[in-house]
């Protein structure tokens, strides 16, 4: 099969990448590198099934000559961490809501297959959990710019499932919890590889708020599984399926773990979200998934454990320490 991944130079998309070539198929990868990185796909690029496209999501003629050659489109490209939320809002609304507007009126003309990502951030600041696909979503008012890109991410839902409903386009909303391993950046405020790099340096690890919310965190190739996975399963079309580890974990303990299992003499500051992000900030204090409707449909619900995912996540950050030393000392070209 043939697969246009848009955001394919991400962290998410470059292991989907991986997986596709590896079994066969043939991936064609959008990105503009605004936060993804050519260095995630580079081992990949040898391959001959496998051609990328450095440019935007929002260049029509192009958007409509991919999707055209594809059988199947998953949608990655999207605005994301908290930071940029708060510090480019009008990036995260135009980015998320364009684009994939942008995917499905290409994908409409020949009825692509059309997998698109979402986020537990539209559940919002509902209490009810685990969260449901079927439950209400309860967001923040407009005024907090914290809750536009779950509005824009709702929006997305909403766009998708439309065109199914009255276009007949097949799609798949897969709303994403807490996906992290090996190639994720900390850069725009990612919790897990921030930890684990603070750790690693014997800096202090920096935990926003009182510590107290929780979180559940996914080993990415368990969503790169349930990914695959759901697009093969013809059930899935028309549906919302969240895909998540239930293993949940308070942010302070996630600090008291990571520090324990990199054995690091890293002390641990809380700081106030009005300090780390803007006065008012509002967090989610708990997100855990229901994965039932995954396994449902997939029979393949996400098991990997949170310390074997510190484990990797710490392996790759000090081997890429490793590499940068050996390249600042003239070791390697």
């Amino acid at each position: 099969m043939r697969f246009l991944i848009t955001g394919g130079a991400g962290f998410i998309g470059s292991h989907l990448a991986e997986r596709l070539l590896d079994r066969g198929d043939h991936v064609v990868l959008l990105d503009n590198l605004s936060t993804g990185s050519m260095e995630n796909i580079r081992h990949l690029k040898n391959s001959e099934r496998m051609e990328y496209h450095l440019d935007s999501i929002e260049n029509k003629h192009l958007i409509a000559e991919l999707v055209d050659d594809a059988d199947v489109i998953v949608h990655l490209a999207a605005a994301v961490g908290v930071r940029l939320i708060v510090e480019s809002p009008v990036r995260t609304i135009e980015t998320n809501v364009n684009g994939t507007q942008m995917i499905l009126e290409a994908a409409e003309k020949k009825r692509k297959l059309v997998l698109t990502a979402s986020t537990s951030e539209v559940y919002g600041k509902s209490t009810q959990v685990p969260f449901r696909e079927e439950s209400d979503l309860v967001l923040g008012p407009t005024t907090k710019c914290r809750w536009s890109y779950a509005a824009s991410k709702a929006l997305d839902e909403f766009l998708a499932l439309s065109y199914w409903k009255e276009k007949k386009v097949p799609v798949i909303v897969v709303r994403l919890f807490n996906t992290v391993g090996p190639r994720q950046t900390g850069r725009y405020g990612m919790v897990l590889p921030n930890f684990v790099r603070q750790a690693l340096e014997n800096a202090k690890i920096s935990v926003y708020g009182d510590g107290k919310q929780s979180r559940c965190f996914c080993d990415v190739r368990d969503t790169v599984q349930a990914l695959m996975k759901l697009i093969d399963a013809e059930r899935s079309v028309g549906e919302v399926v969240n895909i998540g580890n239930t293993e949940e974990i308070t942010i302070e303990d996630l600090a008291r773990r990571v520090k324990q299992r990199t054995s690091s003499s890293s002390q641990i500051e809380f700081i106030p979200y009005d300090k780390a992000y803007e006065p008012g900030f509002e967090d989610m204090m708990r997100r855990v998934p229901c994965v039932d409707k995954l396994e449902s449909l997939t029979g393949f619900r996400p098991q990997t454990p949170l310390n074997e995912i510190i484990d990797r996540v710490a392996s790759y950050m000090r081997e890429r320490q490793g590499t940068s030393s050996r390249v600042a000392s003239g070791q390697t070209a």
